[in-house]
């Protein structure tokens, strides 16, 4: 007997369950196999951050938050009991998803241009502070 397809579910059906009587989650990405979608409803009550958590990212891709909490493998594993299928990937998803991984990757790069601003003015402050000390000892 072949395995059974994953149900695939688009970002619009998934929207839908975003609260305490209907909860799911998109969570994964290329790296972890893809994104999928996940129904948290009966998990809320034992989730150990509490339901709150959940529901905030209830209805919406919540991979980015899971992977930034750093889970355990016991909770992955718990993860895996709520699988009920895949994200849709059709074009429009794939740009959305493009587009937001870019704007991830050109946020998190300006912290060191920051950095080099600012010690390039303290630098500037700082020869400016000694030059008038120069001008001011020669007088």
């Amino acid at each position: 007997m072949a395995p059974q397809a994953e149900k695939e579910y688009t970002m619009e059906e998934i929207s839908k369950h975003n609260t305490q009587d209907d909860c799911w989650l998109v969570i994964g990405n290329d790296s972890t196999g893809g994104p999928k979608v996940y129904d948290v409803t009966s998990y809320l009550d034992d989730h150990p951050g509490g339901a709150e958590v959940m529901l905030d990212v209830g209805g919406q891709d919540a991979d980015e938050f899971f992977e930034d909490i750093g889970h355990s493998n016991d909770a992955r594993e718990e993860l895996e009991k709520h699988l009920v299928g895949v994200l849709k990937m059709d074009e429009e998803e794939k740009k959305r998803r493009a587009a937001a991984a870019a704007q991830a990757a050109a946020g998190g790069g300006g912290g060191g241009a920051n950095v080099l601003l600012i010690a390039a003015v303290l630098l500037a402050v700082g020869f400016g502070y000694y030059k008038t000390q120069m001008a001011s000892d020669a007088e």
